[in-house]
């Protein structure tokens, strides 16, 4: 497997960027395992299960003037 799939397939597992997912390939010489608990250590990977959730409720209203500005979210 070629380096670029490694990084592709490391971003697809743990929603990293290609800079920090190509980082951690090279700190652990290719090893994609190594790798993904690298970018655990660093906290980049838990971000991604973040990433992953949906707004899907919820209210957003915006009103203004020149004067003033309102934001309210529910």
């Amino acid at each position: 497997m070629s380096d670029v799939e490694k990084v592709k397939q490391l971003r697809k597992s743990t929603g990293a960027g290609f800079k920090d997912c190509n980082a951690a390939l090279k700190e652990s010489n290719g090893d994609l395992d190594k790798a993904v608990e690298i970018l655990r250590v660093k906290g980049i990977a838990k971000a991604s299960k973040k990433m992953s959730r949906s707004a899907t409720e919820g209210v957003v209203a915006i009103s203004g003037d020149k004067k003033k500005n309102v934001f309210i979210r529910n």
